[in-house]
Order: C-alpha cells, then structure tokens, then sequence
C-alpha cells in the first residue's frame, strides 16, 4: 500500500469535523465520537435520524477498552470478542460511562470494531482513539464503496477524505451480540 495521506483527515477530526474514509467493505463516514456537534452534522449529512446510534471502529483493543463495561462482560464473551479481532467483526458490548449518550442512540450496548482493514486503522491510530464509523451515504440510499462515489454524494460537504480503497467483504461487516453471540446483522 502506497503512503497514505491522512494529516488532513486527522487534522479535520480534531477541529470537529466529517471525514469519509475506506473499511472492510464500504467507505465509512467518521468523527470525533467524543464531539456531539460534529456527530449531529454528520446525521445530518446522511439524513438519518439521531436516536440510531453508531459504532466505533478502532485499531485495536486498546482503542475500545474504554467504552466497555468489562464488569458487566462475561470473561468468554470477552475473550470470544478479543479472538475475533482485529478482523471484520463488530460486537455490541455493555457500555461503560465513558460511551456518549449520543453515540449510544438510547441503546444499552455500544458497537465496536477493531478493524484489520490498514487505511482504516491507520486513520484511527493517526487520530489516536476510535472513531465514529457509520456507512457513506444518505439515509436510505446504498453506502459508497470509492472515493468517486464519495465526492458524487457529498462534493464539498465532507471537511476531508481518505482516499484508498476499500477493503474485500462483499458486504458491510457482521454485528453480534457479545453476551449471546447472536447475529443482530450479517
């Protein structure tokens, strides 16, 4: 993989603003999950309502630590979460206090990945925490899977764009839930 330019995408994070960038299978928009105004423009864009919430995507483990309730985790739940990462796996997990309210969307649990996908983790290490990762596209409509498609739906409404390509799942990745191990998407 090429160098990838991602000081503008970091640097757009950090001043609160919407970033798309590649994952496993579509490209994702993202924000600072900490930054509520910058997450109520980002549905915005989408034109999604904001009781959904969203996952965090991250580079690894120690990026979503924080955002888990590991009191309230089973050890194998935990160690069947851990195993599968990094990979193309989002788990939902019991929440910590740490979890914004407006990330969670009024759901008990918090979504989480820690991505193998290379210009995904590197954003996020980059940044240097996890970050919003909701599909590119306006509601309703079929997520973007370049960086072509991306400045078609939002031209100049994104404040950066990670250009690389996605990764090879033909679809977006699996959700289970950790406690039970039931599939909530495949």
């Amino acid at each position: 993989m090429g160098e990838l330019l991602l000081e503008p995408a970091v640097a757009a994070l950090r001043r609160g603003g919407v970033v798309a960038y590649p994952t496993e299978a579509v490209y994702g928009l993202g924000c600072d999950p900490h930054d509520a105004a910058a997450l109520a423009r980002l549905f915005a864009l989408k034109r999604r309502p904001l009781q959904q919430g969203v996952l965090l995507i991250a580079a690894d483990f120690d990026q979503v630590r924080r955002y888990i309730a590991l009191d309230q985790l089973p050890a194998a739940a935990l160690e069947r979460v851990r195993a599968s990462w990094p990979g193309p796996h989002t788990w939902v997990v019991p929440r910590s206090a740490e979890v914004p309210e407006w990330i969670a969307g009024g759901h008990a649990g918090i979504a989480l990945r820690v991505t193998a996908h290379a210009p995904a983790a590197a954003l996020c290490r980059a940044f240097g925490g996890a970050l919003v990762s909701t599909s590119a596209n306006r509601h309703g409509e079929p997520p973007a899977v370049s960086a072509a498609e991306i400045r078609t739906v939002f031209a100049d409404e994104l404040d950066a764009l990670v250009d690389a390509p996605v990764g090879g799942l033909e679809r977006p990745t699996t959700i289970r839930d950790a406690i039970s191990g039931e599939f909530i998407r495949h």
